[in-house]
């Protein structure tokens, strides 16, 4: 929920609001040519002309969209009613592996940000596209990156804004491909990490002729109420704790001392004194004027290390932030580092453990090292887009509720499901369907019934406890990821790698190459 992060094209000290950095997914990939048929057209706006191939094809670095042709699609804005209106779907063809019909297509299911990033970070998909002679197709999902529709008033018809209708748009798109290049015999197999490996779950599920198999990394599809057995709402946290404790490889007597800073810091929000303690020892660019000013800074440290945990990585990467700047090796570890003493319990101990926290949150929040001081008011117009069109998802059909404070680092705060209804009403006009994800997708029993998914989950992914962990079938099957966090199986290789995450693409590759020869079993492969 990548998932991905939903964070800006210049770094931002501010998290988005608490519900969506709960639900995040984050934690989000055609070809040339113009074409129109009865239904939809697609047409070439092409910015990144693919380059040719050369005997560096597999190197692969720098901006990956060079290699690809950017297209739109005019596509149908409501697939489940007979309406004319149309929105621009962009999408990304890199052919230059593609051995034509009978080769396999391999498609990223588009998730909650520009498709760009996927595009640029999917090395499972490049690094095997020249031995399966893949034609890569990155399609964005509706309202984000530059497919939204009504442009500048696309908030006021998010209506149209849902999983059902971008799987559908997904149907679509790759059934006009198909027919653009006269593709009869040719596998599809999707990739899809966090909120992408829920789609490309349901992409299955619900498009079983469309969609021949799918690799589902990180994706939390066991994260809704209504199921048998029911989700694990504290195991999110739980994650982020072991990540931050010794048995995680951070310091002893980190998850002690935040634990212990939340209570130095709900009890100083209730006074000015307080308060300005609490700001001046966090390095706080503004004030802290109430008590409710003070009470949302724990939430935004939080999402510090929510975010660290998902980017828990063995080697440094840019993956969380965008691209903006780089996270350490292991950035949980670092941001354990400044949290290895014990401090006393005085006032001048608490601002030590204070000031610690403001090194440690700096992990994430200054990871450019260039902020004076922490602003935690102003989120760019960028992330705030992306964070609200989340926001809209979550309370119209993706509810994830989570609790934590049982069994981890954290303060106590039970999910409420009246509250939260009560803030979907208000803020979106939607009313709440806590059952609605299980009632459309399944949940386990869907899982059982449908065929040729692998999910995969690392032990550091705060989202790995609400995925598939054990097999659901032969073909339904579960791959751990020992030392791996938020889908790290699905980016490119690095010397770094821990042998979980290598054995882990091997797994991956044999069932990709067991799905499309049961493709040609059936269709024939001449």
């Amino acid at each position: 929920m990548e998932g991905v992060p939903l964070l800006t094209s210049t770094q931002s000290t501010v998290a988005p609001p608490a519900r969506s950095f709960k639900a995040l997914l984050g934690v989000a990939f055609v070809f040339a040519g113009i074409f129109v048929c009865s239904v939809v057209t697609v047409n070439q706006h092409t910015t990144h002309g693919p380059s040719p191939p050369s005997s560096n094809a597999t190197a692969f670095s720098g901006d990956l969209r060079k290699r690809c042709s950017e297209l739109y699609m005019t596509q149908t804005l409501n697939h489940f009613e007979a309406i004319p209106d149309t929105y621009s779907q962009r999408y990304f063809v890199c052919s230059e592996f593609w051995h034509g019909d009978g080769a396999p297509i391999f498609f990223y299911v588009g998730n909650e940000a520009d498709v760009e990033l996927y595009l640029n970070h999917t090395g499972l998909m490049w690094e095997n596209a020249a031995e399966f002679g893949a034609l890569l197709v990155f399609a964005e999902h509706r309202f984000f990156g530059k497919s939204v529709p009504y442009g500048a008033d696309a908030s006021k018809h998010l209506q149209h804004l849902s999983s059902e209708q971008a799987l559908a748009d997904y149907a679509v798109l790759l059934r006009e491909i198909k027919a653009a290049r006269n593709v009869t015999k040719s596998a599809v197999i999707g990739f899809g990490g966090s909120y992408g490996g829920m789609l490309g779950t349901w992409f299955r599920i619900k498009y079983p002729h469309v969609i021949d198999g799918v690799i589902a990394g990180s994706a939390p599809v066991l994260s809704f109420l209504g199921d048998t057995p029911p989700a694990n709402l504290t195991a999110y946290s739980q994650i982020v704790t072991f990540d931050a404790s010794a048995a995680g490889g951070s310091v002893p007597n980190c998850v002690a001392n935040v634990r212990r800073s939340w209570d130095v810091l709900f009890e100083s929000a209730k006074t000015a004194e307080g308060r300005k303690f609490m700001g001046d020892a966090l390095g706080l660019c503004e004030p802290l004027a109430t008590e409710e000013d003070a009470l949302s800074i724990p939430g935004w440290m939080k999402s510090a290390y929510e975010y660290l945990a998902m980017g828990n990585y063995p080697y440094p990467s840019s993956y969380i932030m965008n691209g903006v700047s780089e996270l350490p090796a292991y950035p949980v570890r670092a941001a354990c580092l400044p949290l290895e003493p014990l401090f006393p319990a005085t006032k001048e101990g608490n601002r030590s453990l204070l000031h610690a926290m403001r090194a440690s949150i700096g992990v994430y929040y200054n990871s450019t090292f260039d902020t004076p001081c922490y602003s935690t008011s102003s989120p760019s117009a960028e992330s705030q887009v992306d964070a609200n069109y989340w926001d809209y998802l979550f309370c119209s059909e993706l509810y994830q509720p989570q609790d934590q404070g049982v069994n981890d680092m954290f303060w106590l705060d039970l999910h409420n499901d009246t509250a939260m209804a009560e803030e979907c009403l208000a803020q979106w006009n939607v009313t709440l369907r806590p059952l609605w994800a299980t009632t459309v997708y399944g949940g386990h029993k869907a899982l059982k019934d449908t065929s040729n998914i692998v999910f995969s989950n690392g032990n550091y992914d705060p989202w790995s406890g609400m995925g598939v962990l054990e097999d659901m079938s032969e073909s339904v099957v579960a791959v751990k990821v020992d030392g791996g966090a938020h889908h790290l199986d699905l980016m490119f290789s690095h010397p770094l790698d821990s042998p979980g995450v290598k054995a882990a693409r091997e797994v991956e590759k044999a069932h990709i190459r067991k799905w499309i020869q049961q493709v040609h079993d059936a269709r024939g492969k001449n």
